[in-house]
């Protein structure tokens, strides 16, 4: 089953990369809580064989993956929208609030992710001085990270996941990374950006609905 691989990716993620003193790694599977959480979202939404499309964000943020374990659902969308009961506070994640937005208009949470997966260049987070951390902002950690970002590209794809078009979130600096990472290890034909959920709700918010259009719209073009 496509949850069982899944999990044991997530749960035997190791960065073995050497960072800067101030850069700590962030990894939200050790926790119980997102454990079980993460457990029961896989178990329900990907236990079948069925191949899907690639979704690739930046890395988890302390708000959202970071604390669920869950790319782009917040403590709010996870029981709201997911059904899955949990223990975190109440905080919003606004890239989550968009995603699910989207989600909702693609048909909800069980057409979506029957034919969608989320993943990141870096499915482990990264803080500086207790603050988010992009992979990017750093010109030291985006060099480092390359062997890891890649071999976790080969492990998922390994999976029978679909290689022939994959969607980047952030069409800036995210977009420019993978592009140049897939142009030198050949991971997916074709990488389609999106503006970033969280730009879109931090600048874009009263034009939302054309966003969401634009991901329906490549998404519709899937077999």
């Amino acid at each position: 089953m496509l949850s069982n691989k899944i999990l044991n990716f997530l749960f035997n993620l190791e960065f073995t990369v050497e960072l800067p003193v101030d850069i700590e790694v962030m990894n939200p599977f050790s926790e119980q809580e997102t454990a079980r959480v993460v457990n029961f979202f896989y178990n329900k939404y990907y236990n079948d064989d069925n191949p899907r499309y690639c979704i690739v964000g930046i890395n988890p943020g302390r708000f959202g993956g970071g604390v669920t374990g869950i790319p782009f659902t917040d403590p709010i969308r996870l029981e709201k929208e997911c059904g899955i009961e949990n223990n975190w506070p109440r905080k919003q994640e606004l890239s989550s609030v968009f995603v699910y937005d989207m989600i909702n208009a693609f048909g909800g949470p069980e057409a979506f992710y029957r034919k969608l997966y989320f993943t990141s260049i870096s499915p482990l987070g990264f803080t500086q001085a207790g603050k988010n951390l992009n992979y990017y902002d750093d010109k030291n950690l985006a060099a480092g990270i390359i062997p890891f970002a890649v071999d976790c590209f080969r492990k998922q794809l390994s999976w029978g996941l679909h290689s022939s078009v994959a969607f980047c979130l952030g069409e800036g600096a995210n977009f420019k990374f993978l592009s140049k990472l897939n142009n030198e290890y050949k991971l997916f034909d074709k990488i389609v950006p999106f503006s970033h959920p969280r730009f879109i709700m931090q600048y874009k918010l009263k034009t939302k609905e054309v966003y969401i259009d634009k991901y329906l719209q490549e998404f519709s073009k899937l077999k």
